[in-house]
């Protein structure tokens, strides 16, 4: 069993920052990509920022520039600092992690959701 837990959404004013967390726990023997993903409300999800194991970044056109993605692999956790925040950036805020179990078995997980809101 694999477990996200996310944390650091909340309201905030445009231009503003905020930085979220998400920490993978349970049965792991390794993780390999994480990153988030986003959903608004009447949207489909859309993926933010993916890192891999290895340090690889990619980042939606949208939050480029923006939003860095970063990870602490000893802890296995995974941020996304986001800054200039926009109105357009309001959504539900997904954790992602693709694991290798203690039994070897390699899945994607994802966490509960976390919420972002943006005022103008």
């Amino acid at each position: 069993q694999v477990q996200l837990v996310e944390s650091g959404g909340g309201l905030v004013q445009a231009g503003g920052s905020l930085r979220l967390s998400c920490a993978a726990s349970g049965s792991i023997f390794s993780v390999n990509a994480m990153g988030w993903y986003r959903q608004a409300p009447g949207k489909q999800r859309e993926s933010v920022a993916i890192t891999t194991s290895g340090g690889s970044t990619n980042y939606a056109d949208s939050v480029k520039g923006r939003f860095t993605i970063s990870r602490d692999n000893a802890k296995n956790t995974v941020y996304l600092q986001m800054n200039s925040l926009e109105p357009e950036d309001t959504a539900v805020y997904h954790c992602y992690a693709n694991v290798r179990t203690l039994l070897f078995r390699t899945g994607d997980y994802w966490g509960q959701g976390i919420q972002v809101t943006v005022s103008s």
